[in-house]
């Protein structure tokens, strides 16, 4: 049997249905950019980002920090409301590290976002050794009135890994910031990406073990995939970085949804980038196509999320 969180078709707990059940209506989220930077990129850690960076790949236009973020936000919602038929929304500060500021510009953007009527909450994307105490006291003072989601990048849970894509963290560093959000009314979000060199689909399998005993809310999943003016597609361009195939990524993220909790609501399995940026893997799928071929991998197996999961025998959703 389906699990209680699961979608009868879709054979997940989409994040999409997570939201309709929990705030009733149809709600979206919408991009800004609150003009942050990362300190992978300003020195304090780091420079030059990690490897596969570039957020003009995956930042919708309109969503820059020359653009007043009442304007982001009212475009963005129409945009959703015209093509989706949403009534409420979610802020998603996604460009670089949305908690690496001063508190008082958190608070600024933060409150701005959630003035709107129409907004339910926000969602702030950062890096797990970038979210200070006065920070995450900030986002638990909002989540006692409002939705409230951490997106913490983890991407690989192997530390070797994390070092050869220059993220300037480690596991435990995610480790310790899931232990300091917990229990405080938040929702956790983790990005995980699969196809770094030298990564097997056993060592990517093995991070379910890891979800499954954390706190964790979300999960966003998508392929390592080189974009103009990265590091990583130079090493493409040399012949250094060969992305895996779309059989293969397809496969390995069934494998992982059907050792995933069916509580954890999953917001992304495929990473897209415009086609003038995107220089490999060229498999030619836009997000909903990528997201169908997943599902229809699931149908053909007879399987779902969690059902590798001994005890996972509750009732089928009909969201």
């Amino acid at each position: 049997m389906f699990s209680g969180h699961i979608h009868r078709d879709l054979r997940i707990n989409s994040y999409g249905s997570y939201l309709r059940h929990r705030f009733g209506c149809r709600v979206s989220k919408v991009n800004v950019d609150g003009g942050f930077t990362c300190p992978n990129r300003d020195g304090t850690k780091g420079t030059g980002g990690c490897i596969y960076c570039d957020n003009a790949s995956f930042s919708p236009d309109g969503t820059t920090a020359g653009i007043p973020l009442e304007r982001q936000m009212a475009e963005g919602m129409a945009w959703h409301r015209k093509r989706l038929g949403s009534e409420k929304f979610i802020i998603y500060f996604q460009k670089f590290t949305n908690t690496y500021a001063p508190v008082k510009k958190l608070r600024d953007l933060y409150t701005r976002a959630l003035d709107h009527p129409d907004v339910v909450g926000i969602s702030v994307g950062t890096r797990p050794d970038a979210l200070g105490d006065d920070a995450l006291a900030l986002l638990t003072e909002l989540a006692r009135t409002h939705y409230v989601c951490v997106e913490l990048g983890l991407q690989s849970m192997d530390d070797a890994i994390l070092a050869w894509m220059n993220r300037g963290h480690g596991l435990a560093d995610y480790l310790k910031t899931v232990e300091r959000v917990a229990d405080r009314g938040i929702d956790i979000c983790t990005h995980l990406i699969y196809g770094f060199p030298g990564e097997t689909r056993s060592s990517f399998l093995k991070t379910t073990n890891l979800i499954s005993r954390l706190p964790i809310d979300s999960l966003k999943i998508h392929q390592l995939h080189a974009v103009r003016g990265t590091r990583l597609a130079e090493l493409y361009e040399r012949g250094q970085y060969l992305p895996i195939a779309l059989e293969e990524y397809t496969t390995t993220v069934c494998d992982f949804l059907e050792r995933i909790p069916a509580h954890v609501a999953i917001q992304r399995l495929y990473g897209s980038a415009p086609l003038d940026l995107l220089v490999a893997p060229a498999w030619g799928l836009k997000n909903n196509q990528m997201w169908y071929a997943i599902v229809k991998e699931l149908v053909r197996r007879g399987t779902w999320q969690g059902c590798r999961i001994t005890g996972d025998n509750l009732r089928v959703s009909n969201l």
